[in-house]
């Protein structure tokens, strides 16, 4: 039977992972994982994805992505093949570097919630190996994007795009809260009590003063009109400097839906949305 194809349209996020030929490992040392994340930058560069949450493991890794334009295949293949073979030139091998077909799940945000579960799913994926201390922080693993969230100066601009210190105290690092995560890996001991302030944090509103709003409440901000300029000039800039979906930043702004934010992009307002 022929193989089903892959779903791709505009503004898809999936939940994506790839597993070494026989299960063997695809990053030998740190200098293998430094290269696949610049390959991946580069990957982004070319397609235009956003990164939500990545982790890279012994054999296998994690994303959570976001295609702008339905170009998941193309960009898969490319990531894939580069790096395989910038690998094999790396330790003088040939052939084969990834097993069978990567596995793409697309997270349908429509439900709520879903796109936050998949970020805590990629995160943790080191605490249920056992590759991080009972008694050490979830941050002390780092090669997935959790301490890179937690990170005052925010995230590196080849790959998911900027996360101003303003917007990373409020969003408070990747929207866990304690109880999902302790249930996730079965003990909260594991996550790390250094996070607790920010696993309390909620990227669910947007508060006065946190773009610059000019003193606007929540409650104005649903009476102005969601085209307003100001509305457009903050959701541009949420766009542009945290990794937020189209529909999180319509909600709380009073935009509408995510569809209207895409109808900004059709009339020219700014490419970047």
């Amino acid at each position: 039977m022929p193989r089903p194809l892959r779903v791709e349209y505009p503004g898809a996020i999936y939940h994506l992972m790839s597993r070494g030929d026989h299960r063997e490992s695809i990053f030998r040392d740190d200098a293998d994982r430094r290269t696949f994340m610049s390959t991946l930058g580069e990957a982004c560069a070319k397609t235009g994805w956003q990164v939500h949450a990545w982790c890279l493991m012994g054999n296998h890794f994690h994303l959570v992505a976001e295609t702008p334009q339905p170009n998941l295949v193309a960009g898969m293949k490319w990531l894939l093949g580069t790096y395989t073979g910038r690998f094999n030139r790396r330790h003088k091998l040939f052939g084969h570097l990834f097993s069978g077909r990567y596995k793409s799940l697309i997270i349908d945000e429509r439900g709520g919630g879903y796109l936050r579960t998949a970020c805590d799913y990629v995160h943790l994926n080191p605490v249920r190996a056992g590759l991080v201390a009972l008694d050490a922080p979830l941050s002390a693993y780092a090669w997935s994007s959790y301490p890179l969230y937690l990170a005052p100066g925010g995230r590196p601009g080849g790959i998911v795009g900027r996360l101003s210190a303003g917007l990373a105290a409020e969003c408070g690092g990747f929207r866990t809260t304690s109880r999902r995560a302790a249930g996730a890996c079965g003990s909260s001991a594991r996550v790390g009590a250094g996070t607790q302030g920010n696993r309390r944090a909620t990227c669910g509103t947007i508060r006065p003063g946190m773009v610059g709003n000019g003193g606007w409440s929540q409650a104005e901000l649903h009476t102005r009109s969601k085209g307003d300029p100001k509305k457009t000039q903050w959701a541009l800039r949420l766009r542009e400097e945290t990794p937020m979906t189209r529909q999180w930043i319509a909600t709380p702004l009073g935009m509408g839906s995510a569809s209207y934010i895409s109808h900004l992009t059709a009339n020219g307002k700014d490419c970047r949305l």
